[in-house]
């Protein structure tokens, strides 16, 4: 009976195992034969790590996975991960939270030596008395995604703004929060007139609070790839006899209860988060959105330039706090 064996016999009778080419160094100064075919003739179902000579296009090819590439070639397509945060909207004065600054994160095939534009949104103003409109956050903008800043905060008896996510309604009657954009935020909380409170602005991960609930929180953000979150909805404002929103996790500002004025806290910078609306007094300032950010990562030692460039656990981060351009 013939041993078994685990490679082919070769036709001079010399038997080849995995242990007797693997694993040690290879003294020869001819040559190792690879598999060689067309692109047509590549394995139906390759396996990471195969490589073979490409007889169509004259290369040494490898599979990584997901696809065949030339042995050596750095200009080919390589995966990263993106975060981008919009600008947080102003707090409503005597009103509700600013919403959130819309969140977009997910994975995206970038070109070697590609420039990608970068566009990094500010945050809302709040506004200065209860008869003027608080203001949205402003987009963020990368790899042909946008993200929609927060909704404006509403003021005294106005609703809140639609964005991102939505703003909390004013507080001294019942009025709505803004509505969120889908897969981005979540809708801001109603105001009410009894208690005389506003609603908190959306979250990326959680709609406002409603007035009725007594503590009108902003919605909490999300928690990306590097563990820290973005885009938490501002807390709404109390007036004369209520009290007030803490602004949710990821940069949300608290909202403030009291007469005489006083001002909404701002929104957490380059988090997008939405401001807190303001407490009581008709000249009662909300508080200013944070600002936006955007975050690329991908595996391995530095490939591209542009942002603040950082290492941590296996990746390479590039922050973006303010526009600019990334090269792959």
């Amino acid at each position: 009976m013939s041993k078994a064996r685990t490679v082919a016999d070769l036709g001079d009778g010399v038997e080849v195992t995995p242990a007797g080419v693997s694993d040690q160094a290879n003294t020869s100064t001819g040559y190792f034969d690879l598999p060689a075919g067309t692109t047509a003739q590549r394995p139906g179902s390759p396996v990471a790590g195969y490589v073979r000579h490409n007889t169509e296009t004259n290369v040494v090819e490898t599979y990584n996975g997901t696809g065949w590439l030339a042995v050596g070639d750095q200009s080919a397509p390589y995966d990263v991960n993106y975060l981008l945060v919009a600008g947080g909207a102003g707090g409503g004065s005597y009103g509700g939270g600013g919403g959130a600054g819309g969140y977009l994160s997910g994975t995206t095939s970038v070109q070697v030596d590609s420039a990608y534009s970068i566009v990094v949104g500010g945050g809302g103003a709040g506004s200065t008395q209860h008869s003027d409109p608080a203001s949205n956050g402003e987009n963020t903008t990368g790899f042909s995604l946008t993200a929609i800043g927060g909704g404006a905060g509403g003021t005294y008896s106005t609703n809140g703004g639609n964005g991102g996510s939505g703003g909390g309604g004013g507080g001294d009657n019942v009025t709505s929060g803004g509505s969120g954009t889908s897969g981005q935020g979540n809708d801001g909380g109603t105001g009410s007139s009894t208690p005389r409170l506003s609603g908190g602005g959306g979250g990326a991960s959680e709609v406002g609070a409603n007035s009725s609930t007594g503590d009108p929180d902003g919605g909490d953000g999300s928690q990306w790839l590097n563990g820290s979150y973005y885009a938490g909805g501002g807390g709404g404002g109390g007036i004369n006899g209520g009290g007030a929103g803490e602004g949710g996790l990821g940069g949300g500002g608290n909202g403030i209860y009291g007469d005489p004025a006083s001002p909404g806290a701002n929104g957490t910078a380059n988090t997008g988060g939405g401001a807190g609306g303001s407490g009581g007094g008709n000249d009662s300032d909300g508080g200013t959105g944070g600002s936006g950010i955007v975050i690329i990562r991908y595996s391995g030692s530095q490939r591209g330039t542009g942002g603040t460039v950082t290492s941590s656990g296996g990746y390479t981060y590039h922050t973006f706090t303010s526009s600019g351009t990334y090269t792959a």
